[in-house]
Formats: structure tokens, C-alpha cells, sequence
């Protein structure tokens, strides 16, 4: 089949009209007005010949007059991908030679660079994807645009947008001239601009009842003919906009705040590593006495504020709170919502669980013997803790009699908290107190940079540890380093699975660190000792250092002799200047280099069960793939536990919700985005907030580890293959420890969320390297080998040279 009219076109035939076509023919199907026409299928296009006579016999049908030639790709007007502007329009063609050279153009655009580019970037395979051609009458408009079923810009789904402008739509979707934009809710709008009172509602309950029908929200281009007919020429999903949180089946608006970052991640989490995570974070913050609802948005953590936020006691304190992990971008969001007055304290209190019960008074109270022991010796609350780290690495290992999947499934559904956490947890609040309090005991003495100096090169961290020990093995290559330098990471990390890598020493540090990885919290994520590509690739970085002086071991050295000089230097001027204050930052700044570097050790000691766990549930999905009821084994990471159970114990088969859900997850991971804090209507409450600029050429952030530094930018969105030069300026939206070995060969540090005691800038100042932090839309606006100064005093990153992010036009 060559040729279809448009009316007989259904959405289940993408594969042979292309995702506009489908679009337009299910438009066609619910009734409402669009341009007759008809298609040219992927089948001719396949075939590499346009079916001239039967073009020919479709376009005298519809009159022979002017028509709009349009691009459908079948990778078009996707749920994940848009395409716009990717692929070619030519409208007002008139006559058969027109129409078959343009026909020609759409044909030759599937494979223009952009075209090609946009489906590399979106993970599109170029072999799969075919080609097919609308087109339709052409609509003498007197006024078109695009209506946006949801608000694209904050993501408010109860508010729709209209762009319109006089004449043809181009105007408005190719940015060409002025347009009149209007902003639409439940209320009525006034007369103004181009569109009347009237056609505002008629646009309004149009996309309603789009939206309605597709179950999405909907992206659709309009146009007004002289006889005030509405035509619709295209409807498709939304792809910009971030997933909205599911309904809460409440009344008044709700507030939540991204907890991943806190971890250093903005990749969706898989569906096993959400229901454990959810579960575990929660119970966390009720062993502290807060009640926190942590809901899956996007495959992202983020946690349902809305009681605290509600209640006269807790909104009191819920900034400052936010400020040690989540950091200054959190806290506007959050200031922002606390004076929005639909989240105004509600009479007797909101919060979940009311006052304080037993459970909460036994921890607080032993939060504050744990704390005062650890003030008070320092050197002992570390050796309870890394004794009772080994205790959790030993404890961590199943018991050698599992045997069924069975069997295993009840162990890890069995694992319970361990009794060793007031042993590792309280020297670290303890470390993070230490740190924290001086900056107001010393206001006015001492600004936060020269604090963060005194943080430099901290003792006791496990990451660092780590980080130089990959250095050590780097050192160590001999004769191996070209083989390192030359060959891919992922290759040498299959020649090291399969044994045929030379040894350097690899096996020793996988058996110590081998557990880690990037976003290691997630149990669907692979650990080093799984894949150590990102440990190769960190390696061939070290070995490009070829200074000593600027190995990180050096490096290391020199921020430790600094952060010891300036605590010298401070507490000696707190003391004359104020002196009980003075004693007491000293004290406490003592004990912050004595215990704030323990930090990462809870973390470290927490992946010692998480790798058991993983592993059983790997064997576990062994088990089903051999019953036939995965395709592989690391598919049960896209389950849930109560789903294995459902496979194991009953045999359902569950294959087709992995599917759907690794192909979700798929277009995730290419998000390079994520809203801070949501409110329940899918606005995203950073959208809203009023701009901070600080000129041209700079970028404002939060200054995190002091220093200036001037260097090449290397934005970097997966740290397993980045090739880090020495003085290289790192840029990512956020870091976790699996990033940390990049350190050791960048110059600086810039990011786009985080907060001063996180793992990315903690590392940081202990290398004694500059780092911004929450510098919105960094990895976008910086690009790599763009000339940066980043100033962690200032909190700035000024940009050398002009910066042309391309951006994307509309078909």
C-alpha cells in the first residue's frame, strides 16, 4: 500500500504512516476538523520510488490546489520524542512537479544532520526508522498557533498556553515574528490581542477534550480560517514535560522535594531499587522523629512535605533543616512555598503521627549521648565505628545453604536494620554539628570561605581513601600504562572479567572497593566489580598527569597543611576577638576535622548489604529466566519484591511489564533535568521564582570549596567513559562518590544541585579544588572546552567565550 487517505488512517499504524499521520487520522476518527488529505506511506519510501500516478490520482481528489507537504517519520510525534523541526514542511505547494519534489525534500530530510543527530541523542536506532508523507489542503488561516494542553514552561497541568499570531502558524512555531501569548485557566479571558474571548474558549475546551482522549498532555497546532472554522493540523504528546505526581485524592495543593540529589543522583531509579529505597528513606527520618512520605515521580525520590510544610511547629524550622544536605536551591523553593498561602498553617497541626511518640524521645535521647561521646573522643567513637563497619561487612554475607529461589527471595526480604547504627551514625551528626555550628558562632570574624579552608584535605574518609588507592594502582601500571591509555575502558574492563588483562592490581582493589558504583544506592545499578569500565576510564585520567606535583596524593597533602595553618590562623583571631566564642569554634572545628571526614563511611558501610541483596536477587533472576519468565536475568531489577514473590511462589509471568517499564526508563535516563520541588499540579516551583542574574558572561551559584581557578570546561553526563585532562574544570548536574576518582585530575568543580556538606564538594575542599554548586542549567550553558574561571569564594563561573546552545524549531 503506497497511498491512504488520511480518514482511514488509525493509530495503530505508525509503521506504515508515521507517528504525524497516525496522529492526524485519530484526530479525524474523534470527530474533529482537519484538512483532508492523504499519505504517501513508509512502504514507497522503502522501496526508494514515489508511485507518481497514484500521488498524482490522491492530490486531483483533493482539488489540485495548494497543499501542505509534511515529514512523518515513524519515529515522529513519539511519546518521548517530538522531532520537531527535525524533518521537512513545505507549504502552498501547488501543481504535480511541486508536489513530487517536495515529496523528494521530506524523503531527503529523514537524513539530514539535524534528523540524525536529534535520533542519536534519543537513542534511535537510524535503520529502523522510515519515512512517510501527509499531505493535505492548505487552510487560508486569518490567525494560527499552538496550544499547549499543559503549561510547558512550569508544568501546571490545570493551566493550558496558546501562542497565535496572524496568518500562518510558521510565524509562530519557526520564532519568525511577535506572538501573542495567553496563559489559560477555568477563568474567562477578555478579547486581546489577535484571538477573541470566544476562540480562547474554543481553543481551551478543544484541548480538554484532546487531552481527554489521548490521556496525555497534548502539544497541537491550530489554525482560524476567515469563516472562524478551527483546523487542527497536529496533535502530539508533550515531551518536554516532567511526569506529574500521582494524584493525592486531596483537596489542597501538595509540595515535594527531590530527595535523590542528596545522594548524588538524578537518574531515575529502577523499580526494585524505588521499593527499597522508598521503604528504607522512610524509615530513616521516623527513627528521627519525621513522617515523610517518599513517592516515585519520574523514577526520582522525592518526598511529600505538605504536612511539615502545614505545621506551626515544623515549617518553623524546615529551611535551616534543608540547608545541610539539600542545599540553597531547596530552601528558596521551599521559602517560596511557605509564604504561598494555600500552605498556610491549618488549625490543630498537620503533621502525620502528631506529637512526638516513645520511639522518638528513646532517640533523642540517644542521639545526645552518641553525639556528646564522640564530641568528647573523638579517637574512640571512630574506632566503634570501623569496627562496626567490618561487623556489617561480615554480617552482610548469606548463609551458604541457600539453594532455591525460594530460599533466597525469604532472605532478602528478611534482612532486617542493623543493630550497629548508633555506632556509625552519631559520630557522623556529630562530624556534620562540628561543622555547621561555627559559621554562626564566628559571624562577623570569619566569612564561609575561610571555614571551608579549615575543611580541606579531611582525615577519615573512606572515598578519599578510595580515590587514592586508584591512584596508587595508576601509579603502579609500568609497563602496562600505554594498554591503559590506548585501549577503551569498556574493553579492558571485558578482558578483565574474562581474565586475559595483565596484572595491576585490580583484583585487590575491587576486593576493597568493588561494591561501589554510580548511583550505588539503586539496587538495579551494576557495582564496580560487576562492570569496572568507570574504574578503567579513571585510571587512563590519572595516568595523563604527568606533573607530580599535581598528583592527588600531593594535592591531598597541600589541603590538609593549609586547612591546619588557616584553623591556627582562625581560632587564634576568634579568640582575641571574641573569646568564649572563639574557644568554643576552636573546639568545635577540631572536632570537625577529627570527625566530619566520617561522613562516607555510613554510606560505605550501608553497600556492604546492598551488594548481598543484589546479588541473591540476580540469582533469583537466574532462576526465572531459566522458567521462562524473564528474557534475562537483570530484568528483575524492573520488579518489585512483592512481583518476584508473585513469579517464585505462583510462576506469573511478568516480561511484558519489564518491557514497558525498561523502555520508561530508557527515556528517563535522557533527562537532563529534574525539578527540584513539584507542587501536585506538576508546576515545578524553581519555574516560578523570580530570576537572579549577575551579568553577562556569569553564571551565579553557591560557592562551596574556596579558590579560583581559570581552565577548559568538560561538562560530563556519564562519569563510566569521561576523559578528564588535568586542569580540566568538571561540569555535571550532580556527583556522588562513584564520580570522585574524577576529581583527582579536574581543577575545579561545577554543579547543578547540592549543598555544602555533600559528597561532591566535601571531596572537593579535601583536594583543595574550587567548586559552585547549584548553578541552575550549568551543563547546558557551559560546553566543553569553553574557557571558565570558577571562584568558589564568589560562588560564581564566568564564561570566556560566547556559548550557542542549538535550539529546536517545529515542522
Amino acid at each position: 500500500m503506497h497511498v491512504i487517505a488520511l480518514s482511514e488512517v488509525t493509530a495503530t499504524m505508525t509503521a506504515l504512516v508515521g507517528g504525524k499521520a497516525a496522529g492526524l487520522g485519530e484526530l479525524i476518527r474523534h470527530g474533529e476538523h482537519v484538512p483532508d488529505g492523504f499519505c504517501l506511506t513508509t512502504e514507497a519510501h522503502r522501496l526508494g520510488v514515489i508511485p507518481t500516478a497514484e500521488v498524482v490520482a490522491a492530490y486531483e481528489r483533493l482539488g489540485a490546489g495548494p497543499v501542505a507537504v509534511r515529514s512523518s517519520a515513524t519515529a515522529e510525534d513519539l511519546p518521548d520524542a517530538s522531532f520537531a523541526g527535525q524533518q521537512d514542511t513545505v507549504l502552498d505547494v501547488t501543481g504535480t512537479v511541486e508536489l513530487i519534489a517536495a515529496i523528494e525534500k521530506c524523503w531527503d530530510s529523514l537524513h539530514a544532520y539535524r534528523a540524525t543527530a536529534y535520533r542519536e541523542a534519543h537513542g534511535i536506532d537510524h535503520q529502523t526508522v522510515r519515512m512517510a508523507v501527509v499531505v493535505q489542503r492548505m487552510v487560508a488561516p486569518a490567525v494560527a498557533g499552538v496550544l499547549f494542553t499543559a503549561n510547558p514552561l512550569t508544568g501546571r497541568r490545570d493551566e493550558m498556553a496558546v501562542d497565535a499570531a496572524p496568518g500562518l502558524g510558521t510565524t509562530v512555531v519557526d520564532g519568525a515574528a511577535a506572538v501573542d501569548h495567553y496563559v489559560l485557566d477555568d477563568a474567562a479571558r477578555p478579547a486581546a490581542g489577535c484571538l477573541t474571548s470566544a476562540q480562547l474558549a474554543r481553543l481551551r475546551a478543544t484541548g480538554e477534550r484532546l487531552q481527554a482522549h489521548f490521556g496525555c498532555p497534548q502539544d497541537v497546532e491550530w489554525a482560524i480560517d476567515a469563516d472562524d472554522v478551527l483546523w487542527l493540523l497536529q496533535s502530539r504528546p508533550i515531551t518536554s514535560l516532567f511526569p506529574a505526581p500521582p494524584r493525592s485524592g486531596k483537596p489542597l495543593p501538595r509540595v515535594y522535594l527531590e530527595f535523590g540529589h542528596v545522594q548524588g543522583m538524578l537518574q531515575p531509579v529502577t523499580p526494585m531499587g524505588m521499593s527499597t529505597l522508598r521503604a528504607q528513606i522512610a524509615a530513616m527520618l521516623a527513627a528521627l522523629g519525621v513522617r515523610v512520605e517518599i513517592v516515585d515521580i519520574g523514577g526520582r525520590l522525592y518526598g511529600d512535605l505538605t504536612d511539615l510544610a502545614r505545621d506551626r511547629s515544623s515549617r518553623k524550622r524546615l529551611v535551616k533543616l534543608l540547608a545541610v544536605d539539600f542545599g540553597p536551591r531547596a530552601q528558596a523553593v521551599m521559602r517560596h512555598v511557605l509564604a504561598d498561602p494555600r500552605f498556610a498553617p491549618t488549625s490543630g497541626g498537620a503533621r502525620r503521627g502528631g506529637a512526638p511518640g516513645a520511639a522518638s524521645l528513646r532517640t533523642a535521647g540517644r542521639a545526645v549521648v552518641g553525639i556528646l561521646r564522640a564530641l568528647a573522643r573523638p579517637e574512640a567513637a571512630r574506632n566503634r565505628m570501623f569496627q562496626a563497619i567490618e561487623q556489617m561487612r561480615v554480617r552482610a554475607a548469606a548463609p551458604a545453604d541457600l539453594r532455591t529461589a525460594a530460599d533466597r527471595l525469604r532472605f532478602v526480604q528478611a534482612r532486617d536494620a542493623d543493630d550497629s547504627a548508633d555506632a556509625i551514625m552519631w559520630p557522623i551528626v556529630a562530624g556534620m554539628l562540628a561543622t555547621a555550628l561555627p559559621t554562626a558562632l564566628l559571624k562577623g570574624v570569619a566569612g564561609p570561605d575561610e571555614i571551608h579552608a579549615v575543611l580541606g584535605g579531611m582525615p577519615h574518609n573512606v572515598t578519599i581513601e578510595m580515590d587514592l588507592a586508584l591512584w596508587r594502582l595508576a601509579q603502579g601500571a609500568g609497563d602496562h600504562r600505554q594498554l591503559l591509555l590506548d585501549t577503551p575502558p569498556a574493553e579492558l574492563a571485558a578482558r578483565y572479567l574474562r581474565g586475559t588483562l595483565p596484572e595491576i592490581g585490580m583484583a585487590a582493589f575491587l576486593d576493597v572497593y568493588g561494591h561501589r558504583g554510580v548511583a550505588e544506592v539503586d539496587l538495579g545499578v551494576p557495582r564496580w566489580a560487576e562492570d569496572p569500565t568507570p574504574v578503567f576510564a579513571a585510571v587512563a585520567n590519572y595516568l595523563r598527569v604527568t606533573d607530580p606535583q599535581q598528583g592527588p596524593d600531593q594535592r591531598f597533602q597541600r589541603a590538609a597543611s593549609a586547612a591546619e595553618t588557616a584553623l591556627r590562623d582562625l581560632v587564634a583571631r576568634a579568640r582575641r576577638r571574641r573569646p568564649v566564642r572563639g574557644r568554643m569554634a576552636g573546639f568545635l572545628l577540631r572536632r570537625a576535622r577529627s570527625l566530619a571526614g566520617l561522613r562516607e563511611a555510613g554510606k560505605f558501610a550501608g553497600l556492604y548489604p546492598l551488594r548481598e541483596t543484589r546479588r541473591q536477587l540476580l540469582l533469583i533472576g537466574a532462576d526465572l529466566h531459566g522458567s521462562g519468565l524473564l528474557d534475562q536475568p537483570d530484568d528483575i531489577m524492573f520488579l518489585t519484591l512483592d512481583e518476584v514473590h508473585t513469579a517464585v511462589h505462583q510462576g506469573v509471568d511478568l516480561r511484558g511489564a519489564v518491557t514497558a517499564r525498561r523502555a520508561v526508563h530508557r527515556r528517563e535516563l535522557r533527562r537532563r533535568t529534574v525539578p527540584v520541588a513539584l507542587l501536585s499540579d506538576g508546576t515545578d516551583v524553581e519555574t516560578v521564582l523570580p530570576g537572579v542574574s549577575a551579568g553577562d558572561g556569569t553564571l551565579t551559584g553557591v560557592g562551596a570549596s574556596a579558590g579560583r581557578v581559570t581552565g577548559p570546561a568538560r561538562v560530563v553526563h556519564d562519569p563510566g567513559t569521561a576523559h578528564v585532562e588535568p586542569g580540566d574544570v568538571l561540569v555535571a548536574a550532580t556527583t556522588d562518590p562513584g564520580w570522585t576518582p574524577l576529581f583527582l585530575t579536574a581543577a575545579a568543580l561545577v554543579t547543578e544541585t547540592g549543598a555544602i556538606m555533600a559528597h561532591g564538594p566535601t571531596v572537593a575542599r579535601e583536594y583543595g579544588i574550587p567548586a559552585v554548586i547549584c548553578v541552575p542549567d550549568a551543563t547546558r550553558t557551559i560546553t566543553t572546552g569553553q574557557l571558565v574561571t570558577v571562584d568558589g569564594g564568589a560562588g560564581t563561573v564566568t564564561l570566556h567565550q560566547p556559548s550557542a546552545p542549538e535550539g529546536e524549531g517545529r515542522p
